[in-house]
């Protein structure tokens, strides 16, 4: 793929964070979701590029769709296929607390896993732990190799685990080998990215949480040397039948990174809220600025972006209001 490509995207994901962090702390998780969504089309829509998404919006938040299937791009030029969530952590956003983001990544045509709107098992681990940890195995099994891997004990690790009721009975056996928790209540792809970044303290991701999501992680800690495997949960027959239709023949197969987001692969993410390797959108006056990611997996380059952005010369792809859009003009 063509390596400019990359910032072209970055683009995309600050258009995205600029217009939902309009929203942040107003507890309005569809209003945030939606504008999130607006912006991501509108800036795609202006790129050169024959692009389909394969990961988009699901249909559990009820929320506006970039849909699965979808062309975006003027249809000409290079052809990929896309994953994304142009905000990934709607309530996260809607309450003003860390880690949302802006995230999309692009692939070979065919080398995204077609994830149905379920939830997936994962752990996820950073390059250190890469080649030892093992889904099928125990939670303390996967503790001990990760500890090993990385010359530590148990109670030495951190564990990052979504708050919800299913995970309670991991959270006790989690506490019950000693090692720490930290607890979150959204944001898969920022909480698996963490494990490869030192200064996160955060040692392993395991839980459960949407299948799409961790596609998106999957594409992010292929660029980063982590790794991470996934498994389908079905809670009933319709959503195995959705996965056959979309192609999944087996319904208890683990997934690797490179099954889940195979090929060459490009990733980026803006921070919308602060978190933990990435900066928030700040807004000041006749503009803002934004913090990002740009990672490629076939070089391993890391690119940290912070852009200001000045709103009387840039395209507006909805993330000005009335009067900051004509102050800016005035002057």
């Amino acid at each position: 793929m063509d390596k400019n490509l990359a910032l072209e995207m970055v683009r995309v994901t600050e258009a995205a964070a600029l217009s939902s962090a309009r929203f942040m702390g107003r507890g309005d998780e569809k209003a945030a979701d939606k504008a999130a969504v607006d912006a991501m089309r509108r800036a795609l829509n202006d790129i050169a590029f024959d692009g389909t998404v394969v990961i988009g919006e699901g249909e559990r938040d009820n929320a506006p769709m970039l849909y699965i299937g979808e062309k975006v791009g003027l249809g000409d030029g290079q052809k990929v296929d896309i994953a994304l969530d142009p905000l990934e952590g709607t309530t996260i956003c809607a309450k003003g607390t860390n880690n949302a983001l802006s995230v999309i990544a692009i692939g070979e045509h065919g080398r995204f896993l077609h994830a149905p709107d379920v939830y997936m098992q994962k752990i996820a681990v950073g390059k250190k732990a890469k080649h030892v940890i093992d889904l099928r195995e125990s939670v303390m099994y996967n503790l001990k190799a990760v500890a090993r891997a990385k010359e530590v004990e148990v109670d030495d690790l951190t564990v990052i685990i979504l708050e919800r009721d299913r995970h309670a009975d991991l959270i006790a056996e989690v506490r019950a080998t000693g090692a720490r928790i930290r607890l979150i209540g959204d944001g898969d792809v920022a909480a698996a990215s963490a494990t490869c970044f030192k200064e996160t303290g955060v040692d392993l991701l395991l839980g459960s949480g949407g299948a799409p999501e961790g596609v998106l992680a999957a594409a992010a800690l292929r660029c980063l040397g982590g790794e991470i495997q996934g498994r389908l949960i079905f809670r009933n027959e319709e959503e195995k039948q959705r996965a056959k239709k979309m192609g999944i023949k087996d319904l208890d197969h683990v997934y690797t990174a490179e099954e889940l987001a195979g090929g060459h692969i490009m990733f980026c993410a803006t921070g919308v809220t602060s978190g933990d390797f990435l900066k928030g959108v700040r807004f000041y006056y006749g503009g803002a600025e934004t913090h990002s990611v740009v990672m490629r997996s076939q070089s391993g380059t890391i690119r940290l972006i912070e852009a200001f952005h000045h709103f009387d010369k840039k395209p507006n792809y909805g993330w000005e209001n009335e009067n900051e859009a004509s102050a800016a003009k005035k002057h």
